[in-house]
Parts: C-alpha cells; structure tokens; sequence
C-alpha cells in the first residue's frame, strides 16, 4: 500500500481520537469539577498519548529503523482505555441529551401556554381584578433543590464515570499485557460430505491473522509453533494477513513457515489477506515459497490422490483493487488430474481458503467447506461483540453452515491496530474432517 495512504488513515484516526479524547475530557471536568490546572495537566496526558499512536505508526512507516514500538504500546493501551471508557459512557450520553432535548421542548412550549392563558384570562363577564387576584395565589417562587439531592446527584455522576473509566482501563491492561497472549488451542471436528473412510479423522490445522510485525515477533511464533506441533496435525494451512503492514517482516515469515513445514506430512498451504497486499503481495509469496510453504494464489492441489479432496486457495477480496483477487473457477480448473482424468478431481469433495468470511455468500454453492480468517473474532469485545452487528452476514466467529456446506472462521493469531484482545482470545484451530 503506497505511503500516502497510510498518512491519510493516519490523519483520519487523528480526527476520531481526537474527538474522543475531548469527550472523555469533558466528562472529567464536568464530573468531577477539576481545577484550570488539573486539566491541563489531563490534556496534555491525553495528547501525547495520541501523539505517541500517530507518530510512532507515521514513523514505524517513513523511518523504518527507528525504535518506536515500545512508545506506540504506551499509546495505543492508553488510547484503549479511554476509547473503552467513552463507549461505556455512550448510555449516559444518550440519557442526558434526551433530557436536554425535553427541557428546550418544554421551554419553547410556554410562550404558547402564556399566550393561552392570558387569552382565557381576558373573556367576556371577567372582572380585571380576577387576572390579578387569580396571580396573586398561583405564583410562587421556585424553591431551591434540597442540598442533599444534588449531592446524590453528583456522587452518582462520579461514581458512574468513574467507573466506565476504571473499566476502560483495567480492560486494556488486561487486553494488552495479557489477552493477546492467551493463546487457545480449538478442535473442530467437521463432517464433510463425499469424504474417503480412508481420510476419516484427517487433521488440518489452521493459523490466520499472525500479522507479524512490530507487536507479533519471535516469542509470538514461538508460541504458535509450539500449538501447531502439540496439534500434531497432517496439513497445516495459513488463511491470510499473515504479515501486518511492512514488508520488511517477510523473510522473518518465511523462517516461520521453514519452521512448521515438518510438523504436517502434507506440508504448509497458505493463501493471501488484505495485510499482505497492505505490505506487499509479492514480498509475501516470495518469503513463503522460500519457506517451503505452497501458495495458492485461485489454484487448487489434491490431498490424498482419488480417496482425498480438492484443496483450492484463492486470493483475497481485496486484491480485486488491483485487478487479482478471488477466482474461485479458475482454482477448481487448476486442479492436477488424477491418474490422468481432470474430472475425477473436480469431482473430489472440496475445502476452500479464503481470507474474507464474506466470499463465502458466492463459494458456498460449490465447496463443501470454507476455511477463513480476517475478523480477529472481533478483537475487542467488551460486554457486547459490536462485529455481529457491523459485518454484513454476521460471521464472525466459529462454525456456520449455508445450504449444504460450512464456514469455520477463525479468530485469528495476533492483532491489528491496537496490541490487545478482549473477549476474543487467539486461536489456532485443529480441524479434524469426518465422512
């Protein structure tokens, strides 16, 4: 992805955490009445945190050996914290602006009720003295709101703010020191239809979303390394976004792929995400195919010849931008023949990778499995999962079925954007295929 793109996301994030900074702004000062100085003070914390979340990507881009990862850490747990506390507050927000829109409702609607009553006050028969006598007993002074009150009012001000702020922050401590690296090891025993006894019980295990990078490295590899060989699996398939944004990590991925080649007696197959286009497609392929890894780019291979399946990979939705992206025709015309007959490939059960679930609403009719990544299972997920609400189809996470055939998403390895994971641990996958 050219520079200038990343400086123009760059400026976008800046107008957002700016308008959430100043939110969170305002409810400290108006909560908890802080002094001139106090909030000063606050706004410069405030702004160097989202300093450091700007400059140090906009560094880690244009100045690719300059040490920023500890100081985008710094900021992006920060920027969590307060991104979280907003979110929590946003109830209380909608509360108090339908108050506010009550009370302008209520007060433009007195002059009308004035009007009204002076026009009763003037019918015929009345006697002037009435109006005035008729005031005389109505009209008293408003009586002030009992001291007590108010300060129930501010104490439940204070303690509900304080609270979604407590919670925002512990979240992304949390998130960030320890929810990204809880790792879990899923099993997944999936039937599909026309499988060989001969395979019952085939394993395939599934890494996607490793972004590996500034905050995915060695220790994170490590980590999936040791998952992937306790997995004990016979293929091992990596579904896209394999490195985060810098090309510079591909060699580190092609190391990495070396690495789990002997792990599976069927080897390693990957296929392409959106990141890796972000960082560069062909340094990725390159790296991977130095590993030893086979990178279906809309090409399909056999496993375990006429009594095996079709594996077919295809590129991601996003390379369509540039003229690639997915073909799923043309990987099942890839396919090798067995024992010199095309067709009795073609005719083999199929599994399909694919990085975006979304591809799954065109490849349902024709594979019997899909095996995806890309939503990290929502990464962030306080109380609620917002990505039910945001993705088109709902695939979020885990297993669903369309017509005859299935869709597994996976939750991903590492992290995009900020380095954490709330309610969304990362998850290497065992699939175990069944007749």
């Amino acid at each position: 992805m050219p520079k200038w793109t990343f400086l123009v996301f760059a400026l976008v994030m800046g107008l957002v955490l700016y308008a959430v900074n100043r939110r969170a702004l305002r409810w400290f000062e108006s909560t908890f009445a802080l002094s001139r100085r106090s909030v000063r003070v606050l706004t410069v914390v405030l702004g160097a945190s989202v300093a450091l979340v700007l400059v140090g990507r906009i560094a880690s881009i244009l100045g690719p050996d300059l040490p920023v990862s500890g100081a985008l850490r710094v900021g992006f747990i920060a920027q969590l914290a307060v991104l979280v506390s907003v979110i929590l507050l946003l109830p209380l927000d909608l509360a108090l602006w339908l108050r506010r829109s009550w009370q302008r409702l209520r007060r433009s609607s007195a002059p009308a009720l004035s009007q009204a009553a002076l026009a009763s006050d003037a019918a015929p028969g009345q006697s002037d003295a009435a109006p005035a006598q008729s005031a005389t007993h109505t009209t008293s002074a408003p009586e002030p709101a009992p001291r007590e009150g108010l300060a129930r009012r501010a104490f439940l001000a204070q303690a509900t703010v304080g609270s979604a702020f407590l919670v925002g922050s512990s979240s992304s401590l949390y998130g960030s020191l320890a929810g990204r690296h809880d790792y879990q090891l899923e099993e997944v025993p999936l039937r599909l239809p026309g499988l060989s006894r001969a395979l019952d019980g085939f394993s395939i295990v599934q890494l996607s979303d490793i972004h590996i990078g500034q905050f995915v490295g060695d220790a994170e590899l490590a980590a999936a390394e040791a998952l992937v060989r306790r997995a004990r699996p016979d293929l091992i398939v990596l579904t896209g976004d394999l490195l985060d944004h810098d090309p510079r990590y591909a060699q580190q991925l092609g190391r990495f792929a070396r690495r789990l080649g002997p792990l599976a007696r069927e080897g390693v197959v990957a296929i392409s995400g959106n990141h890796d286009f972000y960082a560069g497609i062909h340094e990725t392929v390159s790296a991977l195919e130095a590993g030893g890894a086979d990178v279906l780019r809309n090409r399909g291979r056999v496993i375990g010849g006429r009594a095996g399946f079709a594996l077919l990979g295809v590129d991601d939705v996003w390379g369509r931008r540039l003229g690639m992206g997915p073909d799923l025709k043309r990987a099942i015309g890839a396919l090798p023949a067995i024992a010199g007959s095309v067709s009795a490939a073609r005719d083999l059960p199929r599994v399909l990778l694919c990085h975006n679930p979304a591809f799954f609403e065109e490849a349902a009719p024709h594979v019997g499995l899909q095996l995806s990544g890309h939503t990290h299972g929502g990464q962030i997920n306080l109380l609620v999962r917002p990505a039910d609400w945001l993705l088109k189809n709902g695939w979020v996470s885990g297993l669903y079925r369309e017509r005859s055939s299935q869709l597994y998403v996976n939750r991903g390895f590492g992290t995009a954007g900020p380095p954490a994971r709330i309610g969304s641990p990362p998850e290497v996958t065992r699939i175990v295929l069944t007749t």
